[in-house]
């Protein structure tokens, strides 16, 4: 009996141990292995060869072939005599400006009111005048009366604010002439890594003589700023903390 209940207990903590490593995901034995130094920075690479890389489809107009201009030494969508020194096809850099200031205040008053009274009542029954009818038949044999109220007040405001200027690289040239732009950026600072992404679809008109565009021009436009390092992962629940909040209904 006691060598079944070391075996039942050995398997119990063999089954605990693998539901603790189970909830330990790549992310957190990733920052296991960052112990004793800072966040390791990615190399730079191809964003085309990153594993969650995939090409853009967008619906397209019919080809139509380019029109033919004999003699002409300007070239259709050309900005500079000599040269046109804006972005134009894959691998060629330009620069995207992120400018977010979202302000937005809500407010939402709510009030009401009601209130109702039933009186019934037999002034006479059979013509029995009776004591112990008289209370059964008097005008306030049934008197009822009911009232409610409901006050209700919220109020949301939400202020944003992310300003971002970082290069970018066409990876695509859609058959409509639409550039697929992808721009990385990593920065570390005291033990902090910051990652910056963004990432959209652009028209070759949007893009500014400087070589710029901003985020408002971009279609798609995913945006993300975030990171790891020490204060995000003190700032981060714990594993069993999140599936708790997930789990437990009250």
């Amino acid at each position: 009996m006691t060598e079944h209940f070391s075996v039942t207990k050995h398997l119990l903590s063999g089954v605990f141990m693998v539901g603790l490593l189970g909830l330990c995901n790549c992310s957190g034995l990733a920052d296991l292995s960052e112990a004793g130094h800072p966040p390791r920075m990615t190399r730079t690479s191809d964003p085309t060869l990153s594993p969650d890389y995939r090409p853009v489809t967008m619906p397209m107009p019919p080809l139509q072939p380019p029109p033919t201009e004999v003699g002409s030494l300007w070239r259709p969508g050309s900005q500079a005599f000599f040269k046109d020194q804006r972005a134009s096809q894959v691998g060629d850099l330009l620069t995207i400006k992120v400018e977010i200031s979202d302000n937005a205040a809500l407010t939402d008053n709510t009030s009401a009111a009601g209130s109702g009274s039933e009186q019934f009542g037999i002034p006479s029954l059979f013509g029995f005048k009776g004591d112990a009818i008289s209370h059964l038949t008097s005008a306030n044999a049934l008197n009822t009366s009911s009232a409610n109220a409901n006050t209700a007040a919220g109020t949301i405001r939400r202020n944003e604010v992310v300003t971002l200027t970082l290069a970018g690289t066409i990876t695509q040239v859609l058959p409509n002439g639409n550039f697929v732009v992808v721009a990385r950026q990593e920065v570390r600072i005291n033990g902090e890594l910051r990652q910056l992404m963004v990432s959209g679809v652009v028209r070759p008109q949007d893009i500014l003589e400087d070589n710029t565009v901003t985020h408002d021009r971009i279609a798609e436009a995913r945006i993300s700023y975030g990171g790891r390092g020490q204060l995000i992962r003190l700032q981060t629940p714990r594993y069993g903390q999140q599936i708790l909040d997930n789990v437990l209904p009250f």
